[in-house]
Parts: structure tokens; sequence; C-alpha cells
């Protein structure tokens, strides 16, 4: 049952004020359609091989680039940026985690935020159909942001948030819902001449082309990957056993970024201060009760003390 009655300009407002008040720091809405632009690039980075051996981007790919396919009578992305940039990070000499792993998460975090976004929505207009995204779907997730003139996308493959940095999450609402659609902000080449993301990365997997190859990524071999660091990576490790950030590290736009205010995303205590040697005698038990809320999980205990043997 229809509650309110709302123009496609209030909708926006409205949706756009509830993710506000649901954490987010930025919102913008596209229109649903198929992703031509994108298609190419897709392709020539999978034909490349660049996506290591994460075959599961080589899946729907009908889906990766057409919303629709993916929820049915969808008519609008809804894209949500939420900062995770850390104001206290691990204690030198500690064996290093990219910071986004610091805190608890962020796909329980943030599902849990747009979910609020949307039963709230629904009490204003009333039923709608949606599905959530975070990083955990064939989404286009980058592409959709620009598109909601949220950011533009780097030389690193990041979105950029001009003024702001690129140490966001960012996740999707895709709706039945009709919209005002925001326009991608002015095509401009953010980085320019800047190169700095490329020089700082320590195996060359950027070269500029808006794309990571995942063969060459720290990330993807500490992460992703089932299997050893390989030799000729691992001796580029310098000390990081989860992710790298060497990039955004690099980048001149972080340099404006300010911490998070998600309380969530906080360090975890344990975390900051753990040296090598209280990784490499940790055990299941303990490692499951110290990080069962974290997307260290991910990579698990033993794929973490395997790595920690290289550095």
């Amino acid at each position: 049952m229809i509650k309110k009655q709302l123009s496609p300009s209030e909708l926006s407002s409205l949706v756009k004020r509830l993710a506000l008040e649901a954490g987010f720091d930025a919102c913008g809405v596209s229109r649903v359609c198929h992703l031509d632009e994108s298609e190419t690039h897709l392709t020539d980075w999978l034909e490349k091989g660049k996506m290591a051996s994460m075959g599961y981007m080589a899946r729907n790919i009908d889906k990766r680039l057409d919303p629709s396919l993916l929820v049915e009578g969808s008519r609008s992305v809804i894209s949500l940026l939420c900062n995770y940039y850390p104001s206290i990070r691990q204690e030198e000499g500690t064996p290093t985690f990219a910071s986004y792993s610091y805190g608890k998460d962020y796909h329980s975090v943030l599902k849990d935020r747009m979910h609020t976004i949307c039963s709230r929505l629904k009490e204003e207009i009333g039923d709608f159909s949606y599905r959530i995204f975070t990083d955990s779907a064939p989404v286009l997730e980058r592409e959709w942001a620009r598109r909601s003139g949220l950011g533009v996308i780097g030389k690193s493959g990041m979105l950029i948030v001009p003024g702001k940095g690129s140490y966001f999450f960012i996740s999707e609402i895709i709706c039945n819902l009709e919209l005002e659609y925001d326009s991608p902000l002015p095509t401009q080449d953010i980085c320019k001449g800047c190169r700095r993301c490329q020089m700082a990365c320590p195996t060359g997997a950027i070269d500029g082309s808006r794309t990571i190859d995942a063969r060459r990524c720290i990330s993807f071999h500490t992460i992703e990957s089932s299997e050893d660091v390989p030799e000729d990576i691992a001796a580029q490790l310098s000390g990081r056993v989860y992710g790298c950030d060497a990039c955004l590290e690099a980048c001149p736009w972080n340099s404006l970024s300010s911490p998070t205010h998600i309380e969530e995303f906080s360090i975890n205590e344990a975390l900051r201060v753990m040296k090598k040697e209280d990784w490499e005698k940790m055990e299941e038990e303990e490692f499951d009760k110290t990080f069962k809320d974290s997307s260290i999980c991910r990579a698990g205990l033993k794929k973490i003390q395997r790595t920690l043997k290289e550095i």
C-alpha cells in the first residue's frame, strides 16, 4: 500500500537524507541501464588474465553490465559511500594489515545500515522492491558511484572523491523506484600527470589504465589467493600480511582524508598491538574469538601465518 506520493525529486531527497542519517558520507543516484562503456574495458581485463585465479570475475558478465538482470524490475541504483580512514593505526613494528580491515567486517556493518534506510523509506512511502550490495555480488560498484556523481576513477582504479580522497567503502541499493538521477562529475583527469600510485606499488600491479593486475597485486596474494605468496611478490611484502595500502598512502588526494566517524571501523585493539610472534603462536580458537566480526577471517589464520614466514 502506498502511504505517500512523492515526486522523483522529493523521493531522491528523502533517500539521501536517510542515507546521511544512517551514517553514510555521500549518496548519489543513477538510472539502471546497460554499461556499454564498461563492457570493452571489462572484456579486455579478463582476456588479459588480470583477474588471476578469481574465476568468478568472468561469470555473470551480463549481470555485471546490466543490473536489471540482477534485480528484476529495477529502475535505480542508489550508490553510497562510507569513509573508513583510521584515526589510530597499528603500532610500529607489527605485521601490517590493510586499514579497511581494522574494525568490524564492513559487509555486515554497511548492510545493516542499508536495511535501515530501506525500512525507514517503506515507513514513509509504502512497499517497494530492492536488493542491497557491498562488494558481494556482480556489481560494478565504482562505475555506478562514478555515474552517480560521487567521484572519479583514478589511475589506480580507485574511486577518488575530490577534496576527500579514496578511503571509502562503496555500497548499492538497487530498487524499482523511479528517482531523480544525478550526473557524473565533469569529465576530468583527476590524476593529471601524477604517477605516485604507480611508483608506490611494490610489485608493479598498477599500469595507469585504471585497473589492477591481480597477478601482481599484494592484496590478491595475501587475501584472495589460497596459494602461498609467490617468491617474487613475497620479496616485496615489507611486513604486509593482509592487503596493501601502498597506492592509497601515495595518492595526494588522501592527504585530505578525515578519520571515520563509524565506531565499528575503529581498530581492533588486539590487531593494533599484535607482533609477529603473537601471530605465530596464536591458535584457531583464539583467532576466531578475537576476529569473529572481522574481514580478516576471509584469509584465515593459517594463511596469515604462512604469509608471516615470508616477511
